[in-house]
């Protein structure tokens, strides 16, 4: 008797290599959309403030300074909140922040929210 010599070949169809990526890139996708359908990133809170005055001169300054961005303004009760941009990664979001500290000394924060972006099918996440 000869130890060793028995083996298992197994013999799979390579579209299943195909089909358990593709699934692999839906469920990644899935994972970064909220349940209102946004995608998951960040914003920058730039003000938040009991007044609604001032929070609207803020938003009209923002969309005057950056055009390519888009400025928001929330209502959750006492506070008005002006956020800014749509940014996918954190990175990008504390790039624009430092910026943005220089012209708003009251303080800037990165906040997780729902953001207006398309993600394209051959995107890289």
């Amino acid at each position: 008797m000869v130890f060793g010599q028995d083996s298992i070949v197994v013999k799979k169809d390579p579209r299943l290599d195909v089909l358990s990526a593709k699934q692999a890139q839906i469920n990644k996708r899935t994972s970064l959309v909220t349940s209102s359908g946004m995608i998951k990133g960040f914003r920058l809170q730039v003000v938040s403030t009991t007044n609604r005055d001032v929070a609207l001169r803020t938003k009209a300054d923002l969309l005057s300074r950056y055009p390519e961005h888009k400025a928001y303004l929330l209502f959750q009760s006492p506070y008005f909140k002006v956020r800014f941009g749509n940014f996918l990664k954190r990175e990008d979001a504390e790039k624009m922040r430092k910026l943005l500290n220089k012209q708003y000394p009251q303080g800037v924060f990165v906040v997780e929210d729902g953001i207006d972006y398309t993600l394209k099918d051959d995107e890289e996440l």
